[in-house]
């Protein structure tokens, strides 16, 4: 009789990605007991498991290890993509402490919600298989569908969490269907033995078609063209710390898990999901960058935007060398300091009600509140892409790896469309130091969390646009399984 062969249990090797999900249940514990400073007291403990997690994450794997019988994989890619979720969470977490207390909303299930995502999105950046990968999108996607309609006197916040929770459901179908597809191609769901299978032979059409499929579950979380259509309307309904968190967090877990699957396991197919990409990539950063120049609210405006850098950090994965994807991750820990800094001022510059939203509303804020404009325009510049922001590095790696890799015309439409994104970040710059102020209060309420999160943000973009080589080494070292 042949033994059961029990799964590799190992609790200390998932310990990064359970800490915030336990201390989501801690805080729902402790909300249900405490009817005063439940507020303060649900910020205390979601930022200690966000440190705790870290600590639990240690140093860089040097080689990968497997738990639960392969489908969780602890390995430098995973514990990159650990770090930089931790640190969107730790940021946004002061944040809208804030933003909450301004809106009246004593509440703990916002931190709740957010460790939860947190959790789902270091499962699904750690699963050897695709039905593990499937489990933490789906809890990653809960949670932000009920963030995304949290601000209860607001119709506009309820119609994106409705929206997204539409559009949500059906692109998770389109994924577990091309799982399936897959699965019946192979006979398994774990990423080795789709490689193996892949490598060996011809995959076949239902092969190539939950290929396909899948790649329409990730566009949609990244939010690359044609999947976008959800993001402008969810960003600007969505409560303004949660649309700097899912611009960042939400779009690296996916890219993430987009590089594990297709680098780790279809590589074998480059040549075919690689023309795909191109034409998105091409598509994407058109419509994001040229639909931004027509905004009028800034927190829509940086929506496009956030569509747009989806696209420059695809051409990182189409070169499919080493540099295109170390320089994938080098792009959104740039992106992920930057996006949360501008989040944080827009934030900090609305007032209660989602107010302050509208590019007008900006002028003369370089008179009023120097020290918010002159982070807003760092943050911009970045994003733009001008040295010596951290945007510039993240742009100059992936165009590097596209020329390397025979891009030419990829790379040439990217630095045009990069240089018409120049118009829209500017236009808002111009606003804040070139027009007559409009009447907003004299003093913006910051609060120590926030004008912390604001300084570290700003000071991060300087300082690894300035000095890159110790993270772009550490992207590549991250990225060495997959090539």
């Amino acid at each position: 009789m042949t033994p059961i062969q029990l799964p590799d249990i190992n609790i200390w090797g998932i310990l990064p990605a359970l800490i915030p999900g336990l201390a989501g249940m801690v805080i729902m514990c402790v909300g249900l007991f405490m009817k005063k400073r439940v507020l303060g007291a649900s910020m205390i403990i979601a930022i200690a498991a966000v440190f705790l997690s870290v600590i639990a994450n240690g140093g860089m794997p040097t080689e990968p290890k497997t738990y639960f019988s392969g489908l969780f994989v602890l390995d430098s890619f995973t514990w990159f993509f650990n770090l930089l979720i931790l640190l969107a969470t730790g940021l946004t977490i002061p944040v809208a402490g804030r933003y909450l207390h301004e809106e009246g909303l004593e509440q703990f299930e916002f931190f709740v919600l957010l460790l939860f995502s947190a959790c789902g999105m270091m499962f699904m950046i750690a699963g050897g298989h695709l039905l593990m990968i499937f489990l933490g999108l789906e809890t990653l996607s809960i949670a932000i569908y009920v963030l995304t309609g949290y601000l209860p006197r607001s119709a506009v916040s309820k119609e994106a969490a409705l929206k997204y929770v539409i559009l949500g459901g059906f692109s998770s179908a389109v994924f577990m269907y091309g799982v399936a597809l897959i699965y019946g191609t192979v006979g398994s769901a774990s990423l080795p033995a789709i490689l193996q299978a892949f490598q060996a032979g011809k995959p076949g059409i239902t092969g190539m078609a939950g290929m396909l499929l899948m790649l329409v579950g990730f566009g949609f979380k990244t939010a690359i063209v044609p999947f976008h259509m959800w993001t402008p309307d969810v960003y600007e309904g969505a409560p303004t710390p949660l649309t700097g968190y899912m611009s960042v967090a939400v779009k690296a877990a996916a890219f993430g898990a987009f590089i594990r699957v297709f680098l780790g396991a279809l590589p074998s197919m480059y040549p075919a999901w690689s023309q795909v990409l191109w034409v998105i990539s091409v598509a994407t950063m058109i419509l994001g960058n040229f639909a931004a120049l027509r905004q009028t609210n800034i927190k829509r405006m940086l929506a496009y935007s956030s569509i747009a850098h989806a696209g420059y950090i695809l051409i990182g994965m189409i070169a499919g060398n080493k540099m295109g994807t170390a320089g994938m991750l080098y792009y959104l820990l740039a992106y992920t300091f930057t996006n949360l800094g501008a989040f944080a001022v827009v934030a900090l510059v609305g007032s209660k009600g989602e107010a302050n939203t509208y590019l007008d509303d900006y002028r003369g804020l370089g008179r009023n509140h120097p020290i918010i404009a002159m982070t807003l325009s760092l943050f911009l510049f970045s994003l733009a892409g001008i040295p010596p922001t951290a945007g510039f590095v993240g742009k100059f790696m992936v165009f590097r790896a596209a020329l390397e890799a025979g891009y030419v015309w990829l790379v040439v439409i990217a630095a045009l469309t990069s240089a018409a994104s120049v118009f829209y970040y500017f236009r808002v710059i111009m606003k804040m130091y070139m027009e007559e102020p409009v009447q907003m209060p004299q003093r913006l309420q910051f609060g120590p969390g926030a004008l912390i999160v604001l300084l570290i943000t700003a000071c991060t973009v300087l300082y690894i646009g300035i000095l890159p080589t110790t993270y772009i080494n550490m992207s590549l070292q991250s990225v060495q399984l997959f090539h």
